[in-house]
């Protein structure tokens, strides 16, 4: 697709300390978070033509992994690192597809899998349930994640992102039960459905956001363009 953009998440892992399933798909949702709400995303903002033009299209994630000097010299990229748990993740403005940088382009993608050492722990006010039915890597559960915390920020008014923001944007990644998603993917709230580029079928729902003021008359999302994530 003619100037399709992608969103560059990269998650460090190193060999010693690779961090923890659940810490690194919160983490992925706090990025995304993270740099939909910075100013530089905002109005006349540095990434601001990138960022809307990337939503134009759809809003194509894709997570990749560094560690040592590689990590080092994302650090030295255009970009938004934050922490959850045991997860470091850095977030850049949207890239051409084709035209990555290079210190970028060279992470590998596939194979990006990670587990928990314990069982995570509650929900919390915001949720982004997964699909039980579903095998992702957690690379590619990271993008969904992503892509449902972003979703979740479109259907969120202003007084509900300030209440966000004065919980640090935190949002719980959970794996719902059967019978729960069930009763999530018929229950309005906002669900994210695969273009199936990677890994899982297209049309495949992964991720449904769930918060109190999304299940108040419906959710309206307030942007545009189908999901694509790999």
């Amino acid at each position: 697709m003619t100037g399709q953009k992608v969103l560059p998440l990269v998650v460090r892992i190193e060999r010693a300390a690779p961090p923890e399933r659940t810490d690194a798909l919160e983490a992925a949702a706090l990025a995304v978070l993270t740099l939909l709400d910075d100013p530089r995303t905002l109005g006349d903002g540095e990434w601001a033509e990138a960022v809307r033009s990337w939503e134009d299209i759809g809003i194509r994630k894709v997570v990749r992994r560094a560690r040592g000097a590689e990590w080092r010299r994302v650090l030295d990229l255009p970009g938004i690192t934050v922490t959850s748990g045991t997860a470091e993740v850095r977030v850049h403005p949207p890239v051409p597809l084709d035209d990555w940088p290079k210190d970028l382009s060279r992470l590998q993608v596939s194979g990006t899998d990670l587990t928990d050492s314990a069982p995570p722990g509650p929900a919390r006010e915001v949720t982004l349930w997964v699909n039980p039915e579903l095998e992702m890597s957690a690379g590619k559960a990271m993008a969904q994640a992503g892509h449902a915390a972003q979703l979740a920020w479109w259907g969120s008014d202003e007084r509900a992102r300030q209440a966000w923001r004065d919980r640090g944007l935190a949002a719980a990644v959970r794996t719902a039960d059967s019978a729960g998603w069930a009763a999530l993917t018929g229950s309005g709230l906002p669900v994210v459905r695969d273009a199936g580029f990677t890994e899982i079928e297209p049309g495949s729902c992964t991720v449904v956001a769930d918060a109190p003021w999304l299940r108040h008359g419906g959710f309206r999302p307030a942007g545009s363009g189908p999901l694509r994530s790999s």
